[in-house]
C-alpha cells in the first residue's frame, strides 16, 4: 500500500476521462461515501452476443441528436442504495478510468443521474489506495474545459 503522506490529493469535484467509451472529458463529483462508481447513461438495451450480456447505452444531452450509443459487456448486475435510500439493480461494466496522468480499471454501474449536478459518481472503490480527497478543495488536477452540463466525447 502506498505512503499516505505521498498519495496525490482530489477535491470533492474533478475532471476526469473514460477513453474505451470515448469520453476525454467527464465532470465527476468524488465521493467517498459511495462505493461504487456511477455514469448517466440517457437509454440503455441488454442483450446477448457469443453467448455474453452486452449492453448498449447512449451518452450524451437528453436531445436525441446529441446521442452517442457505446457498447461494452455487462459485467455484472448488482442491487445499489441511492442517497436516498432506494435500491435498485443496476448493469456495471468495466473501463478504464484516465486520472491524474494514469490509467486503472474501474466497475461502473449505469443509471439516469438526469437531476445530479455531474454525469458521473467516482466512488471510493474507484480511487482506493490511489488518492486522498479533500472535501474543502475541488478540481485539484486542472479545471473542465467542456460544458458543464455535458461530457466532451472523442
Amino acid at each position: 500500500m502506498p505512503d499516505p503522506a505521498f498519495l496525490p490529493v482530489l477535491g470533492w469535484r474533478e475532471c476526469l476521462a473514460l477513453p474505451e467509451l470515448g469520453i476525454a472529458e467527464i465532470r465527476a463529483k468524488v465521493d467517498t461515501g459511495a462505493r461504487s462508481s456511477a455514469l448517466h447513461v440517457e437509454a440503455l438495451e441488454t442483450g446477448f452476443r457469443d453467448g455474453r450480456e452486452w449492453v448498449r447505452f447512449a451518452l450524451g444531452d437528453d436531445c436525441i441528436a446529441l446521442r452517442r450509443w457505446v457498447e461494452a459487456p455487462v459485467l455484472d448486475r448488482r442491487q445499489v442504495t441511492d442517497s436516498g435510500g432506494h435500491r435498485s439493480e443496476r448493469i456495471f461494466v468495466r473501463t478504464l478510468l484516465r486520472l491524474d496522468g494514469s490509467d486503472w480499471p474501474i466497475d461502473m454501474n449505469l443509471t439516469r443521474r438526469t437531476r445530479m449536478l455531474f454525469p458521473m459518481l467516482l466512488g471510493r472503490t474507484a480511487i482506493a489506495g490511489r488518492f486522498l480527497v479533500d472535501p474543502s478543495r475541488s478540481h485539484t488536477l486542472g479545471v473542465p474545459l467542456a460544458a458543464p452540463h455535458r461530457p466532451a466525447v472523442a
